[in-house]
């Protein structure tokens, strides 16, 4: 039976034509590349879990900007059910990214090198559908 559903957050960080990813370094979309972001704890606003989590698994420094959008996500592997609400967010920190809590990697990506990473499903058209990639094949 699946749970949830469970809301979470995602960070979307734009800077020079570069894309801030980090690659999952545990679940079931372990190895493939994300935006930063996770769950909402209880009690906590939603611009706070954007910062959290972008602080957590980067190091990074952020400010919270507007919802871009949202993914609904099934997983039967792990019986979940996930809300995710991708925030646009401006990085305050001029240092290089540093993985961190459930991250393996963290890096600045060209935007157009983007779709060369193993992506985590349904990144790809989320990112162009809010206009964020040009091309996702």
């Amino acid at each position: 039976m699946v749970s949830g559903p469970e809301l979470c957050v995602g960070c979307v960080a734009l800077h020079d034509g570069e894309l801030l990813l980090i690659r999952r370094g545990h679940g079931p979309a372990a190895g493939e590349w994300s935006v930063p972001g996770g769950r909402v704890e209880g009690g906590e606003l939603l611009a706070e879990a954007v910062i959290r989590e972008l602080r957590e698994e980067t190091g990074l420094e952020g400010v919270c900007g507007e919802l871009i959008g949202w993914v609904e996500l099934l997983d039967d592997t792990v019986a979940q059910h996930f809300v995710v609400l991708d925030f646009e967010v401006t990085v305050l920190d001029e240092t290089p990214p540093v993985a961190g809590d459930d991250a393996a990697e963290a890096r600045w990506v060209p935007l157009g090198d983007v779709i060369e990473l193993k992506l985590v499903e349904g990144l790809a058209e989320f990112l162009h559908d809010h206009g964020i990639l040009d091309v996702i094949t």
